[in-house]
């Protein structure tokens, strides 16, 4: 079923909800449910399974929950749990129990979040209580079932929210473990924001006649293209910071929420903002669960307007003053942005998509304009004359805003004993420099120099691989060039490997396997990309399985590989 051919129930009630959750989704607002919602919800409650594709923003969260909640008997219930809730970080928990409490209240529904980070006897005590819904993280929930602490014999219902990302985060053989726990006649419902070979692996083995419903993205629809305004900017590496708060400057957002690739730019990232004057926070995956409460609770607050994450950590994020999104490195996948994008525009609100990309990245812009039918402008980075004109305009901004709304009288006397002694055009723009200078901070004295897309970028297929490194940064032996973050360039394929920093895989791990094993000499391998639980690496496209078939059929650092093309 796709969303185009779906046709829309205009109110909750006609998608057979009992009337305590209609009731309930009135008090908080709802009044007509998203595509997904429409169409997954009658599904569910005729207990059919459900593999579900939809991304970020599209409410596929009360999808969900609300047919588990129309199963849940009046009065009392008994201690196990009718439905089990899988999802890939402990913010996702947070966000999935939150959700299932407002929807359930009138039900008296028992939630129990179970994920790493939380004390674990506060968890066994609530489970010895009793529950009605589990919602966990894989590797938590594997904890509570070898300690027996978590039964899973009465199971109704089990979901799997955002697979893919599971299936990244290396947790498909926690799924697997899980699954053997539950009972064979079970709902199961699989979500994932993108439909790859390993989801429909899953999905034969565990589904039975799955309904199949995909929900185009919400930044592909042209009620969104109304709301989101793309832009990308053209800029070498080095100066990525300096244009960013350029940009930031000019664009001034009410909140804003940076993308990078790895935990390693994060942390920088979040440091030269914060020298640079903005109120900036990381977020990753190597930070402890208390560093990002803390984290999270800043930015409800509004004392941090400005976040630095990776995919991972970023995943069930929902803030509501969302205005910006900013992919500092640009997205190894159309999926990627989609799903980054998905977090502005929501709600009638408006937002902004913008992309730092470097020269040799500029195929990748066309690859996502193409692909989601939403153009992308290019823009020129502020110079210091444009962020002069913003910052005086903030300043007239300003001072018309108190000319028309606070009391000025208590300053009269200020100004008629200056008038005695200058004229008050004098004392008017004194005035205007003091606000200026108290709004506007230090001022940038240079511009950034415009980059540009070079002869040898525009050829399709020269130079594979060779700009990996940073702008200027080459490795004195010819042929090669430092490993770093980049996209796959254009005539080389991306492939992804299952192993990590946590297996202690190392760059030269990889380029060991290949040129041992293959035709490939080291030159001919492009950027190497090392994460936690898994790795990319660049190789020419005519290569491509080769590689994959020699490294299936080997050993790196002791371990057999999973290797497969990265998803695009």
């Amino acid at each position: 079923m796709d969303e185009s051919t779906a046709e829309h129930p205009t109110t909750f009630a006609d998608l057979g909800l009992r009337s305590e959750l209609v009731d309930a989704l009135a008090s908080l607002g709802y009044e007509e449910p998203t595509p997904i919602q429409a169409a997954a919800i009658p599904v569910l409650i005729a207990g059919s399974d459900l593999l579900g594709q939809a991304a970020t923003g599209t409410g596929k969260t009360a999808a969900f929950a609300l047919p588990i909640l129309q199963r849940l008997e009046a009065g009392a219930r008994g201690p196990e749990p009718i439905a089990l809730i899988l999802v890939p970080t402990r913010e996702l928990a947070m966000q999935v129990s939150e959700a299932l409490h407002r929807y359930g209240r009138g039900l008296g529904v028992r939630v129990v979040p179970v994920y790493g980070g939380q004390p674990i006897s506060r968890q066994l005590r609530s489970l010895e209580a009793g529950a009605d819904v589990i919602v966990a993280t894989p590797g938590r929930a594997i904890d509570h079932l070898k300690r027996r602490t978590l039964r899973l014999d009465g199971l109704e219902v089990v979901v799997l929210d955002e697979a893919d990302e599971m299936l990244d985060m290396g947790f498909a053989e926690d799924l697997e473990a899980i699954f053997a726990e539950t009972p064979a006649s079970r709902q199961t419902v699989l979500f994932s924001a993108t439909l790859p070979k390993r989801i429909d692996a899953i999905a034969r083995q565990h589904l039975r006649d799955p309904e199949r419903i995909r929900i185009v993205a919400e930044v592909q629809s042209d009620e969104a293209n109304q709301r989101v305004r793309h832009s990308a900017y053209l800029v070498q590496r080095s100066h990525k910071a300096a244009a960013l708060g350029r940009i930031l400057d000019v664009e001034s957002p009410a909140a804003a929420l940076v993308f990078c690739r790895t935990r390693e730019a994060v942390d920088s990232l979040t440091e030269t903002m914060n020298g640079r004057g903005y109120r900036s926070e990381a977020l990753h995956g190597g930070m402890t669960q208390d560093q990002r409460d803390r984290v999270m609770g800043r930015l409800r607050a509004g004392t941090a307007d400005l976040l630095v994450a990776t995919d991972v950590a970023a995943r069930g994020l929902d803030i509501d003053h969302l205005t910006h999104v900013i992919n500092y490195d640009v997205p190894s996948s159309v999926d990627t942005y989609v799903h980054r994008m998905g977090r502005v525009g929501r709600a009638g609100r408006d937002g902004v998509a913008i992309t730092l990309a470097e020269p040799r990245e500029h195929r990748m812009l066309k690859t996502i304009e193409h692909v989601t039918k939403q153009k992308i402008s290019m823009e020129k980075i502020p110079t210091v004359a444009d962020l002069r004109a913003r910052r005086l305009d903030l300043t007239r901004a300003a001072l018309r805003e108190s000319i028309l709304g606070e009391d000025l009288d208590g300053y009269r006397v200020v100004v008629e004993s200056l008038a005695e002694e200058f004229d008050l055009m004098e004392i008017a723009l004194a005035a205007v420099r003091q606000a200026h200078s108290a709004l506007g901070g230090t001022e940038d004295s240079e511009d950034i120099p415009e980059a540009t897309i070079s002869a040898p970028a525009r050829d399709a297929g020269r130079n594979v691989g060779r700009d990996s490194g940073r702008d200027g940064d080459r490795d004195p032996r010819p042929g090669r060039a430092k490993r770093a973050t980049t996209t796959s360039s254009a005539g080389s394929a991306r492939l992804f490997v299952n192993l990590g920093r946590e297996a202690g895989l190392r760059p030269q791990d990889l380029v060991g396997a290949i040129t041992g094993e293959t035709s490939l000499s080291g030159k001919d391998i492009g950027s190497i990309e090392i994460s936690g639980r898994f790795s990319l690496v660049d190789v020419p496209e005519g290569a491509a399985d080769e590689v994959i078939s020699a490294l299936r059929n080997t050993k790196i650092r002791g371990r057999r590989a999973t290797v497969r093309r990265e998803r695009f």
